[in-house]
């Protein structure tokens, strides 16, 4: 984000209308690399691949924001890589880890990584600071702080199934495993902002914490993701699950949230209704189903529909509901910026 845009947004944020209606799009590895016609593994493992899709898409679309902005990050082995995990990387896919945990009786002997050395993690930080003049020259920076959630990486190292299965039936020790988790994600956080002084909002990406219910959450949710949130002291908070998004919009005031990125599946009338006036809203039309697979008729149709059920003291970053998935064009995404241009 140019430091215009990072100002209004976080203005937006604050309250303060802007005299344009703001659009936005978290964009990584599931869109960038086939968007710009290269593998996930180049796109991976060259910083030039890596830092010409960025570039591409800031300049194809100069008018958008893309949040969080020049992602250093490897899909979904990044969290579990610091903790020991197998990458398989294939070429036309998105790369996955392996479970490493059999089960939670194993949690006590989960290693606690050190975020400066292990996995891919200095590899992101050097990607970083390899290419952060030339960010700055063309007047963007490193805005974010960014991380999956600790139910997330849960999930991910020991499999979801068995974690949902031991929330249920080992609470004591799920309480151990996710506190080592929420440990190592604010290590993290704050070893990027030491890294990188120009941070000054947190990304946390946590979609399984939609599939527990309202008692579930209060337990194992709300007080590590308010630690979290907290951890740093910074204007910019979001939180991106869209998975379903009820129960988490209700607490987000509380866990300290002002930006949700939520299910398409959920209207913008039902998420304000639930969060409030003061998170702002990063939606909301169906990702995949219409931005990608839909046509440019398609996707004008979704943005009205969205707008129809939108409050108008609503404050909506305009986007969709989730990450830009894999195959979106630039005719559809031309037609979501006209089509919230002509509101």
């Amino acid at each position: 984000m140019t430091d215009k845009h990072w100002d209004d947004l976080k203005s937006f944020i604050n309250g303060r209308k802007l005299n344009y209606k703001p659009i936005g799009f978290i964009i990584d590895s599931p869109w960038l690399p086939g968007w710009n016609n290269i593998s996930n593994i180049d796109y991976y493992s060259s910083d030039r691949l890596w830092w010409e899709a960025n570039i591409k898409a800031i300049e194809t679309f100069p008018d958008v924001w893309f949040l969080p902005g020049f992602w250093s990050e490897y899909g979904m082995c990044t969290e579990p890589s610091a903790f020991g995990a197998r990458m398989v990387w294939p070429d036309k896919n998105l790369p996955h880890a392996e479970k490493i945990i059999e089960s939670i009786d194993k949690v006590d002997k989960l290693p606690v990584p050190d975020v400066r050395t292990d996995g891919l993690l200095p590899f992101m930080i050097n990607r970083l600071k390899t290419l952060e003049p030339q960010i700055t020259d063309m007047g963007h920076n490193i805005r974010f702080a960014i991380s999956r959630g600790p139910l997330n990486i849960a999930t991910f190292l020991m499999g979801t199934t068995e974690f949902m299965m031991a929330l249920m039936m080992e609470p004591i020790k799920v309480h151990l495993f996710i506190r080592k988790l929420t440990d190592f994600i604010k290590d993290w956080l704050a070893y990027q902002k030491a890294c990188f002084p120009s941070i000054e909002g947190i990304l946390i990406l946590d979609d399984i914490i939609g599939f527990v219910g309202d008692d579930e959450f209060r337990e194992f949710v709300l007080p590590y993701f308010k630690e979290i949130f907290s951890h740093l002291d910074l204007p910019v908070k979001c939180l991106h699950n869209d998975a379903k998004g009820l129960i988490t919009a209700k607490y987000l005031d509380e866990i300290g949230v002002n930006i949700f990125n939520y299910s398409f599946e959920h209207t913008n009338k039902e998420i304000f209704g639930l969060a409030g006036s003061g998170v702002t809203l990063l939606g909301n039309i169906p990702p995949r189903d219409v931005l990608a697979a839909g046509n440019e008729e398609d996707v004008i149709k979704a943005v009205k529909e969205q707008a129809a059920n939108t409050p108008e003291n609503a404050n909506i970053i305009w986007s969709c509901g989730g990450g830009m998935p894999p195959d979106v064009n630039n005719a559809n995404i031309e037609a979501f910026i006209n089509s919230v241009r002509e509101m």
